[in-house]
């Protein structure tokens, strides 16, 4: 448990992808049918480019590029753009693509707790959602749930910054001492906000080990489940 003293929980913000959805499955099937749809409508693109080829570009376009690390859209379209112009394919149909690969990554299946305690949790705490990626909530049918959703792209931050967490304590008009952000990662997610000031809980939903790299990170609580979230929830509102 974290040591530092917080006034009453007011809100929850969540992480998403791999918080309320597994996100790998998702990512490789919207590639899977990018790449179905590019091999049909632009074959001269497929015919020298493979996923592992554009995936490895865009982990080089990011590392140089910094505003790539915060806007993961506008990194697929980059390098779908210079694919095009590199096999001399119509770059008007770049958007078509990207529509492709957007439809597919909001197909998402849910954790089987996720529309059991949502609305729960929504009816005892604020809720909103901050979010690396580019999941659109809407599309999801989720956005019902959640007060505030905020994405990198839009603050222009990425987490750990602080200043991600700020922004959504600040659409949320709450302190961060009365915020609780829950997410996957050790790093970004706990680490990240604890240093913002709020609290960070790790939804550690397959029982992994903390990596040796991150042994230091104590999170305020650690979960299996959003029930087990709903538990501490209602310890913190008995305690306060």
């Amino acid at each position: 448990m974290n040591a530092a003293t917080h006034e009453p929980l007011r809100a929850l913000l969540f992480d998403l992808d791999d918080t309320l959805w597994p996100i790998t499955p998702v990512i490789e099937r919207a590639e899977t049918l990018l790449f179905d749809w590019l091999s049909e409508q632009v074959p001269q693109v497929t015919a020298h480019y493979t996923i592992a080829a554009m995936r490895a570009r865009r982990a080089e376009l990011m590392a140089t590029t910094p505003r790539f690390r915060v806007d993961l859209w506008a990194l697929r379209h980059a390098a779908l753009h210079e694919a095009f112009v590199a096999c001399d394919a119509d770059t008007r149909r770049i958007d078509e693509a990207m529509d492709i690969f957007t439809t597919a990554r909001n197909e998402v299946t849910l954790f089987d707790d996720v529309l059991e305690c949502l609305p729960r949790l929504a009816g005892r705490v604020i809720l909103g959602s901050l979010t690396n990626g580019a999941a659109d909530l809407r599309q999801i049918g989720l956005n019902h749930h959640f007060s505030v959703s905020l994405a990198a792209h839009e603050i222009g931050r990425a987490k750990p910054d602080p200043v991600v967490f700020h922004a959504a304590c600040e659409a949320l008009a709450l302190p961060p001492s009365q915020v609780a952000y829950v997410g996957d990662d050790l790093r970004l997610d706990v680490e990240g906000a604890q240093q913002a000031g709020l609290r960070g809980l790790w939804m550690n939903r397959h029982g992994a080990a903390k990596p040796a790299s991150q042994a230091h990170i104590e999170p305020d609580a650690s979960l299996a489940s959003l029930h087990e979230l709903e538990q501490w929830l209602h310890l913190q509102s008995t305690n306060s």
